[in-house]
């Protein structure tokens, strides 16, 4: 892989994951869809919501690995019992399920994108966020990556996702600094001054904006690194 490297400026960003001190609130969905909501898009929603509040509109990428998962399961397992499907549960089940309410919700007709790339799939979502920015600086883009760990009967998943969420507004005219994200050879040899190490690239990235400090995550074929750098280009 041919080594990568782009700056995206962040506006605003918010994290959730299962060690927060509060409920993911989704309170600005209306009640009769909230009550249909599954934990995964209630928290992507969450943090959605806290990055795009006061924008009248915002292009979304919703990325997440297993999506879904559980709600596409609970179907399966009706179909196996010879259960009707619930048009509401088959609905809800597909991977762009939560960008679809958000924009509902917000009245948003701004494009959305859904990725799902495996173990980098927040690493690929940010890289997909930033080519739209380039192209089109506005409306601003609103990067959603929202996990969880998969069912017990899928067996093992390497590399495993952790429970969370992170959202990443990108616009330079209320950019706080630079998010710097970077894509080389996972056999090249490690800086003395590499950064610390992490097993998944939420963790990484959540380190990288909550401290300011330099984070990484390596797969089989990369190393993905994270820097933050301070005020505007």
């Amino acid at each position: 892989m041919p080594d990568l490297r782009w700056t995206m400026p962040v506006a605003h960003w918010s994290c959730w994951s299962a060690t927060s001190a509060t409920l993911p609130d989704a309170g600005f969905v209306a009640p009769m869809v909230r009550r249909r909501l599954s934990s995964l898009s209630r928290v992507a929603l969450k943090v959605a919501y806290d990055c795009a509040d006061g924008q009248q509109a915002v292009r979304m990428v919703f990325a997440s690995r297993h999506g879904e998962l559980r709600r596409t399961t609970d179907i399966l397992r009706g179909i196996t019992a010879a259960e009707p499907v619930s048009p509401n549960a088959f609905s809800l089940s597909v991977l762009n399920a939560m960008s679809g309410i958000f924009g509902i919700a917000r009245g948003d007709r701004s494009p959305a994108t859904a990725i799902s790339a495996g173990a980098e799939t927040l690493g690929y979502a940010l890289l997909e966020a930033y080519a739209q920015y380039m192209k089109h600086p506005f409306p601003p883009v609103l990067v959603v990556y929202a996990d969880e760990p998969a069912n017990a009967l899928y067996g093992k998943v390497d590399n495993e996702v952790q429970e969370g969420a992170i959202a990443i507004l990108l616009d330079a005219e209320t950019a706080q600094g630079q998010l710097e994200c970077t894509i080389s050879g996972a056999d090249e040899p490690g800086a003395a001054e590499s950064p610390a190490r992490f097993a998944t690239q939420s963790e990484a990235l959540h380190r990288c904006l909550d401290s300011q400090q330099g984070a990484m995550w390596q797969s089989a074929s990369a190393n993905w690194q994270w820097r933050w750098h301070d005020g505007t280009a």
